[in-house]
């Protein structure tokens, strides 16, 4: 269970868009790494961006992702794009501009939005925020039956150093690190189910909307 599907589920019930932040990150390093840029050369990587289209369009409350009119949805979840995206994803350039790219899907309507700064940089006036956590051995499991389900297999244990460092990157970079919002509700989901989780945030949402 992940933040995603967690979200997905949420946006369904309540009959809202879903946007996946972390999917357009994912979009950014995936044309890196088709340009064959090192995702560290913020110089190469910021040029790539003026050359860049990206559009999001949603079918039955499922967002695709068009990276120059090309559908690459089913490219940006293998360990590789996750990777380039954490660290792109910490160059301020790419914030910056994906943030208008991401505010425009909320003129569209009520949107449950999912990703690592939403509350606190992105939608910072959000009626409801959450913050979803568990333990690192629990995610890295969740992980790794993913990538095998999708045909990624690997040792558990590669998938448990990819998360950690991931993690240890995104809570200690200069731009909008890993923190969460002050009024953010936080939700451990170690013990929980993906029914379990949703039913608790749809009781904080009734509560306020």
């Amino acid at each position: 269970m992940g933040k995603s599907t967690v979200a997905k589920l949420l946006a369904a019930r309540l009959g809202f868009l879903y946007l996946d932040t972390g999917a357009l990150y994912r979009a950014i390093a995936w044309k890196v790494l088709q340009a064959q840029i090192q995702p560290t050369d913020q110089e190469r990587v910021t040029t790539l961006l003026s050359t860049t289209s990206l559009h999001m369009q949603f079918h039955n409350g499922a967002m695709q992702v068009l990276v120059d009119g090309r559908d690459v949805t089913g490219e940006l979840r293998t360990p590789t794009v996750t990777g380039t995206a954490s660290i792109v994803s910490a160059l301020p350039d790419v914030r910056e501009w994906l943030l208008p790219v991401q505010r425009q899907i909320a003129e569209r309507g009520s949107v449950v939005a999912e990703g690592r700064d939403i509350g606190t940089k992105v939608f910072p006036a959000a009626a409801v925020k959450f913050f979803l956590d568990a333990d690192t051995t629990v995610r890295a499991e969740r992980r790794h039956r993913e990538l095998v389900a999708a045909g990624h297999a690997g040792a558990i244990e590669s998938t448990y150093q990819d998360l950690s460092g991931r993690d240890m990157r995104d809570r200690n970079r200069s731009i909008a690190p890993l923190v969460p919002a002050a009024d953010a509700r936080p939700i451990d989901t170690s013990t929980l189910n993906v029914e379990q989780v949703v039913d608790r945030m749809m009781a904080a949402v009734s509560a306020v909307l």
